[in-house]
């Protein structure tokens, strides 16, 4: 069972947790933690890190990160090892290794993450590239079709389970048709519903079966024009009803500029429009204490889908980091 109580999912501010972060992470009781560059320094600080917000909480609460590779990618050499862009690595292994590829680079990321006690990666992105793909998102796909996105995210969330670390979907419903970085600004989408069901929305329709999943900071004019969807109950609905997505619901992260309003207004919003936990990953005090008040407790839905998200986690296959390696070399040369 798990000891969750705020509907939230937070970050920390350094490579230590201070006293009075611990003390904050005790009376919240947070869903779980999210790690940043700024958390990270060597594989024995990030043990201790990760051990000590599970004792503040008094649980093992998941704890995630941001390793999909390349630009994204907050474990870093010389203590880790370095990934190409996914789009890049696709395209080197070829159309008939693309898949098997990327099940072992995830595999090898979530070993890692495990040996540091992360054991949430948020991955796989399964939005469909476009030509017109903002940059900061592009090379962070996986392919240019539903089919091919559908079959690399299924590997990558494999690959992740297979180390024992949760995969999270990202951006649910579809991020793939943002011309604009939503860090910045917030991104329209102006595809017909019927375009959408073939292929931003019928991507995640197939992975519906994962157990995390991740909102997206835009908007849907065709659909709800009034509010992006991690605001919205009309695109909320569509991925509980329409993509069939009933995992734990995390909302993007509620500082990026993408989001209308004060922070405390888009955790109230989230949380009122259907996602299941608001994630807020700065680690700035004075804007969780507004979270974690708006967002309120874990609902009972929430806190069911909670449950069963944590209880999806698999023993660690027993491929070898060295044999999982030689492969992926062979695949990629």
């Amino acid at each position: 069972m798990h000891a969750a109580k705020s509907a939230t999912i937070l970050g920390c501010l350094g490579p230590q947790l201070s006293r009075a972060e611990a003390a904050f992470f005790a009376d919240v009781a947070p869903v779980g933690f999210i790690l940043f560059a700024r958390n990270v320094d060597t594989p024995d600080q990030v043990r201790r890190l990760t051990g000590d917000l599970r004792d503040a909480v008094g649980w093992h609460t998941p704890i995630f990160v941001d390793q999909e590779g390349g630009r994204v990618q907050r474990l870093r050499a010389p203590h880790w090892r370095e990934w190409l862009p996914p789009l890049d690595q696709v395209a080197k292994a070829g159309p008939e290794r693309a898949a098997r590829s990327m099940y072992l680079r995830s595999y090898l990321i979530g070993r890692e993450h495990l040996a540091l006690g992360i054991d949430g990666n948020c991955a796989p992105c399964a939005d469909i590239a476009r030509d017109q793909t903002h940059p900061f998102l592009r090379n962070r796909c996986y392919g240019e079709d539903a089919e091919t996105v559908v079959k690399i995210s299924r590997a990558v969330a494999e690959g992740l389970s297979d180390a024992g670390v949760f995969p999270v979907m990202k951006h649910m419903p579809g991020h793939g048709l943002g011309t604009l970085d939503s860090h910045h600004e917030l991104p329209h989408v102006t595809a017909a519903r019927e375009a959408l069901d073939r292929t931003d929305f019928a991507a995640f329709r197939a992975l519906n079966d994962l157990h995390w999943g991740m909102s997206a900071h835009l908007v849907f004019d065709r659909i709800d024009p009034d509010a992006p969807a991690t605001l919205s109950p009309v695109m909320i609905r569509l991925i509980r009803k329409e993509i069939g997505f009933d995992g734990l619901l995390m909302t993007d992260d509620l500082s990026m500029n993408a989001l209308p309003g004060g922070i405390g207004n888009r955790a109230a919003g989230a949380i009122a429009a259907g996602c299941d936990v608001a994630l807020h990953c700065n680690g700035k005090r004075e804007e969780m204490d507004q979270v974690v008040a708006a967002a309120g407790g874990l609902g009972e839905a929430a806190s069911k889908r909670l449950g069963r998200a944590l209880g999806s986690r698999r023993p660690a296959s027993d491929l070898s980091e060295a044999e999982a390696l030689a492969e992926l070399s062979a695949l990629l040369t």
